[in-house]
């Protein structure tokens, strides 16, 4: 799923933005220029703007088994 067609979806917006954020709080560059020093504004924007796109899994993850 790329960025516009998520924009829609404000659920997916956010799961892709923190990924870009943690990303951006680990040290990765910011991919422009924005106003904010944030990380989470600075994903935002880098997602809204279509310089940043992501995929979201279709499929939930399954619990390990109990043993």
């Amino acid at each position: 799923m790329s960025a516009n067609d998520a924009s829609q979806n404000k659920y997916s917006l956010v799961k892709g933005a923190a990924r870009r954020a943690r990303q951006l709080q680990s040290g990765a560059p910011p991919l422009g220029v924005s106003n904010s020093m944030k990380a989470c504004r600075v994903a935002t924007d880098e997602v809204r703007s279509g310089k940043v796109t992501y995929c979201l899994s279709a499929k939930k993850p399954q619990p390990p088994a109990a043993s």
